[in-house]
């Protein structure tokens, strides 16, 4: 698998700080660039009360790993995640107990290795399953790991807030959860440093867990004189910006907009109609020093301690009721003796008129004389029409040569059926990628392997569901063998959602990086499916054929890959 570098702290942490290393802008090969610091950002964050280590002119070298390396003969590396600042942070897969896991590597000469180990120890004797869990924190081969849960169910707040702000019920069990899960941690003398709404991930049940408990902050080299203070307003930035989708200082972080310059913290229900007022205060009660806003001048939370007692405090936020959907109205039948009856549909009629009763049945000599009749008429009827019917078929016969044989081939006229369509075999396939970046080249094979459980997938992007214009697009070249014509193309989806976009191009060779103006596009559609079907608008007679995607939908975290803009595609079938 490729290795991606971003400039992110957490495994998959889109913003905050940087290192001077890293300052220049520079794009993840998902086509998304991350956001860099400013004066303002560190003027922001030192109001916080972080204070940064100073680090040397010079970058720290980064381990030089790869995909499929081994830590411990037991974690084996699968996705680079993060790269900065002498650490890297992967995805990968502990063998042992065959579960996905996250691990931060850095030298054992690293000036931060030592509290970075002794932050994930205490981090890991806490124990508290609200955070996410430190498994092992080693040193060997001038190498030090630390190793994490990975939770491929949970979505950071970062991708929750992309789609617009919280419900008051969902902000409301955020600040709470968060709040109380901080003061268990600082009872025990532990501080986050760095709580971005990256490093709060919210589970399928709904729940809220931290991650990167003082781990975080020990990579970065980040202290504080006032711990507590600091995350307090940590988790009011974090209720400010799920009431408002606004980011509560000037500058934009984590993919949301900051304020408007010049007007200063102004209180969220002036950002943004509705915001329930409450919980408005309460950011503002742990976000400025001077209370809340002037209606009501508070005290300010100064602890995660404080914070929890004003949460509890406040009437509590009911989740809202589901909308009701009344059942379809009850439809009354009538019985009468003999026979079933259902009234009029129509209002107004006559539901009191009495059903006719049948004729009474034919009595006497007269009645039976009639009912043998009409059964010897019907006998005669069946009788003579099949007469006819083997008349008509030996007819038919005779007027045939006996010595000829008929064949239909599909071309003798206008009216005949067309040739059956057949399955064209693929006989090789290489992965395009003209920009240089590939997703997983060795896993091209598995999109014709007729194995409906493999897959060959893309990265997770944050951009989407169009990848352009950070990145035109990803596909996969296929040979057929020969000159063949081609009129359609089935190809199996691994993630629904709005959309997938994949357009057909008649190539020159199996080459990987033929620049796409080159090719004759053949055929597109657009699918919110797990299966696309391309028919092209005349049969196209070509040898290699790109399959290409340019639009992705936007899925959750697996064991594979962490949550984006993705796709994995199999079973893909030419037919001619």
């Amino acid at each position: 698998m490729a290795e991606r570098s971003t400039a992110a702290v957490d495994v998959a942490d889109n913003g905050g700080d940087e290192s001077s290393a890293a300052k220049t802008d520079k794009a993840t090969v998902d086509g998304t660039a991350e956001p860099q610091d400013t004066a303002d950002t560190m003027a922001n964050e030192s109001t916080q009360g972080e204070k940064t280590e100073t680090k040397s002119s010079e970058p720290l070298a980064t381990p030089e790993l790869h995909s499929g390396h081994k830590l411990a003969r037991r974690y084996r590396l699968e996705e680079c995640v993060t790269r900065l600042d002498g650490f890297s942070s992967w995805r990968a897969v502990d063998e042992k107990l065959r579960r996905a896991v996250g691990v931060h590597l850095l030298p054992a000469d690293h000036p931060r290795a030592r509290s970075v180990l002794a932050a994930a120890r205490s981090s890991a004797l806490l124990g508290d399953p609200r955070f996410v869990q430190v498994l092992d924190a080693v040193e060997e081969n001038e190498l030090v790991y630390v190793v994490h849960e990975w939770l491929p169910d949970a979505v950071e707040i970062t991708a929750l807030l992309a789609s617009g702000p919280m419900e008051a019920h969902d902000a409301y069990q955020l600040v709470s959860q968060v709040a109380q899960a901080m003061t268990a941690a600082h009872r025990e003398g532990l501080a986050h440093l760095r709580l971005t709404p990256s490093a709060v991930l919210r589970t399928s049940s709904g729940q809220y867990r931290i991650r990167g408990l003082a781990v975080n902050a020990a990579l970065r080299g980040i202290t504080s004189e006032t711990p507590q203070r600091t995350d307090t307003e940590a988790i009011g930035a974090l209720l400010y910006a799920s009431l408002t989708q606004r980011w509560p200082y000037e500058t934009d972080a984590y993919g949301l907009a900051g304020l408007p310059k010049g007007v200063g913290l102004i209180p969220p229900d002036q950002v943004r109609a509705g915001v329930n007022r409450g919980l408005a205060e309460l950011a503002m009660r742990a976000l400025a020093n001077d209370g809340a806003t002037a209606s009501r001048q508070e005290p300010p939370c100064t602890t995660p301690d404080e914070l929890a007692k004003a949460v509890a405090s406040m009437p509590r936020i009911r989740q809202p009721e589901p909308a009701y959907t009344p059942p379809p109205e009850y439809q009354r039948t009538s019985y009468q003796q003999g026979s079933y009856g259902r009234p009029p549909a129509g209002p107004g009629a006559a539901a009191t008129k009495p059903i006719a009763s049948p004729p009474p049945p034919l009595q006497g000599r007269t009645g039976k004389a009639l009912k043998w009749t009409v059964s010897a008429l019907l006998i005669a009827a069946l009788g003579l029409g099949s007469w006819q019917l083997a008349d008509a078929l030996l007819d038919r016969g005779k007027t045939k040569d006996p010595g000829t044989h008929q064949t239909n081939n599909g071309n003798s006229d206008g009216n005949s059926e067309q040739k059956a369509t057949q399955t064209l075999s693929i006989k090789d396939a290489e992965e395009y990628y003209p920009d240089g970046s590939p997703q997983h080249v060795a896993d091209v094979g598995n999109t014709y392997d007729d194995d409906s459980s493999t897959y060959w997938r893309t990265h997770s992007f944050t951009g989407g569901p169009k990848l352009a214009p950070f990145k035109q697009g990803v596909g996969i070249v296929y040979d057929l063998g020969s000159q063949r014509t081609l009129s359609a193309v089935s190809i199996g989806l691994h993630y629904p959602g709005k959309e997938t976009a994949i357009s057909l191009y008649a190539a020159d060779s199996l080459s990987s990086s033929a620049p796409l103006s080159s090719m004759k596009q053949i055929a597109s559609v657009s699918t919110d499916g797990t299966t696309a079907h391309l028919k092209t608008i005349k049969s196209a007679s070509t040898r290699y054929v790109l399959v290409w995607l340019t639009a992705m939908p936007y899925s959750p975290g697996d064991e594979y890959s962490r949550v984006g803009y993705k796709q994995a595609i199999t079973d893909v079938k030419f037919t001619g």
